[in-house]
């Protein structure tokens, strides 16, 4: 299994449009592990596109509770139990994510049940464990590690960066953030940062289509970073490559690639991807089969 991310959604925010990307999830194959990083609406679908057998789902990371990160987090095991999965799962997401586990089981409790008895699968609620975490060393286990930094996205108060490590290669991922200088550090010598990042030309023709005006420009500014400022945390950092993901707004038709990259390239000159739907990115000098490309 070659070392690679593949971004299965790439849009900042719940909201879908006509044509548009899908919310926040990611797949980092590392180290052998096949890795879910938030759970957005289209997760499922993005992960059976990229030729994943859900069956096979084993390890499952959210960074927080934004509905674009979690919204289909219990879909997504639950329609790989329908498919088939008979091993557990582990998932680890920040303060609430047992919660929303239990409550979703609840809410498919007809269902999970009468499958059980009918269809003889195993009980879906005994396969899944959840494990809460805070900031610092999250898994270490057979020269995997994962670690978490809190980062700055009011008002949600746990929200988390994390650093994925094996055999030499680091990935890590910002989660929704302000710009965050000691993210810098925590990303240090990464392979791929994936940061999220947003253009401040777009913002007020996406606040106005998705109303709610001074509100959510208010929100957006206090809590998500611009494309400029994701450049300096990569530089600060001296990454390998950066990945803009999360994009504000994605689904702009006045905004494209070369918006993006413009803008970052004021603070970054390293090696550069824009994330879309299903694009691979190989980790250091491996290169994906298909999909990948650089600016």
């Amino acid at each position: 299994m070659p070392d690679l991310l593949v971004l299965l959604g790439s849009k900042g925010g719940p909201a879908l449009r006509t044509g548009g990307p899908w919310p926040s999830s990611s797949l980092l194959q590392i180290g052998g592990r096949s890795i879910v990083v938030d759970c957005g609406l289209g997760v499922t679908r993005g992960l059976v596109d990229a030729g994943i057998g859900l069956k096979a789902l084993d390890l499952i990371f959210v960074t927080h509770l934004h509905s674009d990160h979690v919204l289909e987090l219990g879909p997504l095991i639950h329609t790989a139990w329908t498919a088939g999965l008979a091993a557990p799962v582990s998932v680890f997401g920040p303060p609430g994510t047992g919660h929303y586990w239990r409550r979703f089981c609840q809410a498919m409790e007809f269902d999970i049940e009468i499958r059980v008895v009918d269809e003889g699968r195993p009980d879906i609620r005994e396969l899944v464990s959840i494990s809460e975490f805070a900031e610092g060393l999250v898994v270490e286990q057979r020269g995997f590690k994962v670690s978490a930094l809190r980062v700055d996205h009011p008002p949600v108060t746990d929200c988390f960066a994390l650093r994925f490590e094996h055999g030499g290669k680091s990935v890590v991922f910002s989660a929704d953030t302000a710009f965050y200088p000691p993210l810098a550090d925590f990303a240090q010598g990464a392979d791929i940062l994936v940061h999220e990042a947003m253009l401040e030309q777009g913002i007020e023709r996406l606040v106005a289509k998705t109303g709610n005006g001074a509100r959510l420009r208010a929100h957006l500014l206090a809590s998500h970073s611009f494309a400029e400022e994701a450049g300096r945390i990569a530089s600060d950092a001296g990454v390998k490559r950066l990945v803009l993901n999360h994009l504000i707004p994605a689904d702009d038709p006045g905004i494209v690639e070369a918006d993006w990259i413009a803008a970052v390239r004021k603070t970054w000159a390293g090696d550069l991807t824009i994330a879309r739907d299903g694009l691979v990115v190989g980790l250091s000098s491996e290169k994906a089969a298909q999909g990948e490309e650089t600016a």
